[in-house]
């Protein structure tokens, strides 16, 4: 039996609102309910250094190693392949630049595909020269 005459059915509506009303407050829980500190796995205090920069830059002798096994002193080649010769290559280039005094650093660049033994050499060449100071150069890939 149908008492309503004349009356349709109506479309049921949903009452945006109360759905954003809720939508709010879950926003507002989370919100304060987050933690943003970052968390460590041990508590550690870093020492402070007080020195200044080096005014001056150390002594320095780029090694530069290429695929083939060459090496080059200061931009310049040099046709050895023991590590005794090239010891007395980096002595002479030490004092070519006239500071025989000062322990230079060495440099390494070498090639991503030269291999291992012609860089073993380049220590080696550096322990024989006696010299102690010796690092690695090494290219950023450009990846952020």
């Amino acid at each position: 039996m149908n008492f309503r005459k004349g009356q349709g059915r109506e479309d049921p509506e949903i009452n945006l609102i109360a759905f954003i009303d809720v939508l709010l407050v879950i926003l507002i829980f989370l919100m304060v309910s987050t933690s943003y500190s970052k968390f460590t796995a041990l508590q550690i205090t870093l020492p402070t250094a007080d020195a200044e920069k080096a005014m001056e830059r150390p002594f320095e002798i780029n090694v530069i190693v290429d695929a083939q096994g060459r090496y080059a002193i200061n931009n310049t080649r040099v046709a050895v392949q023991n590590p005794e010769a090239l010891a007395a290559e980096l002595t002479a280039a030490a004092a070519a630049s006239g500071k025989t005094n000062v322990d230079p650093v060495v440099i390494i660049a070498a090639e991503a595909t030269a291999t291992h033994q012609t860089v073993i050499n380049v220590l080696e060449a550096a322990r024989i020269a006696g010299y102690s100071k010796v690092t690695f150069a090494a290219q950023t890939s450009g990846k952020k």
